[in-house]
């Protein structure tokens, strides 16, 4: 009790949720938003922190190292999605959602993991996606975006863990947050080839979001992580269905699985 819990994404959603849970159980959170003061009745502190930018995440680490002495588990939450036809998404935009999804978390990492050898010990949950696991159509860059953490969180695990360090991933399914209204859509266009998939797949994934579970259950899941002496390497929570995807995935032929899924979207 009374650890030193970092979250980036922490002013709402998931990130919110496990923040507060956290908090009532008696660690020491902060959270980090881009507009701070934007955000009134959070539970917990919240640091300024765009994770596009290098600077602004080793002052927001520095921040709080320098206030409590160090940073006991780092919680990199902050994510955005992206959906559309591959062929019609603009590259600026693909940047930018690796930039969020992938290489923000990186540079939270590096930044962390000084501090954390130094305590000779830490702990670092990456939150991923159930997508993660998958390529699905119109989420392409979303899938392959948090793919790569799944792939940085098992190789970096192994170069951490002789420094008392821990890194796992927990790839949450669809829970009912503002995602949906602050991902990035290609447009919709008239004269695209997709125009009629790509409706029908969006109205889908948003309806999926809509009824969604809670993002306690995220909480929950997070707080078993950290009270577990010796975490797994990958963690996911979410519905039967979704989860069993990924098993699926593992033991159907390749050819089999896609039609499974091109199935399920109608396509």
């Amino acid at each position: 009790m009374g650890k030193v819990v970092f979250i980036t994404g922490g002013s709402s959603g998931i990130g919110k949720s496990i923040g507060e849970f956290l908090h009532v159980k008696g660690y020491k959170v902060y959270g980090t938003s881009r507009n701070p003061d934007k955000v009134t009745g959070s539970l917990f502190p919240l640091v300024a922190l765009d994770v596009r930018i290098s600077e602004s995440i080793k002052t927001a680490v520095a921040q709080v190292i320098n206030k409590e002495g160090s940073i006991d588990i780092l919680i990199n939450n902050a994510g955005v999605g992206i959906t559309g036809p591959l062929e019609e998404i603009p590259a600026e935009e693909i940047r930018n959602n690796f930039e969020t999804n992938l290489f923000g978390p990186i540079e939270v990492m590096k930044a962390v993991l000084p501090q954390m050898r130094i305590q000779k010990s830490g702990l670092i949950i990456n939150v991923t996606s159930i997508a993660a696991y998958m390529g699905l159509p119109y989420r392409s860059v979303y899938s392959a975006s948090k793919g790569a953490l799944e792939l940085i969180t098992e190789a970096l695990r192994m170069e951490v863990k002789n420094f008392g360090i821990t890194i796992t991933s927990v790839a949450p399914g669809d829970f009912a947050t503002n995602i949906a209204a602050g991902r990035y859509h290609a447009p919709l266009l008239k004269s695209s080839p997709y125009e009629i998939p790509y409706g029908a797949t969006l109205k889908m994934m948003d309806s999926h979001v809509d009824a969604g579970s809670n993002p306690l259950e995220m909480a929950e899941a997070v707080y078993s992580i950290i009270k577990t002496h010796n975490p797994n390497v990958h963690y996911k929570v979410g519905v039967f269905m979704q989860k069993f995807s990924i098993v699926l995935k593992r033991i159907l032929p390749d050819k089999v699985y896609e039609k499974m899924l091109m199935n399920h979207y109608k396509l």
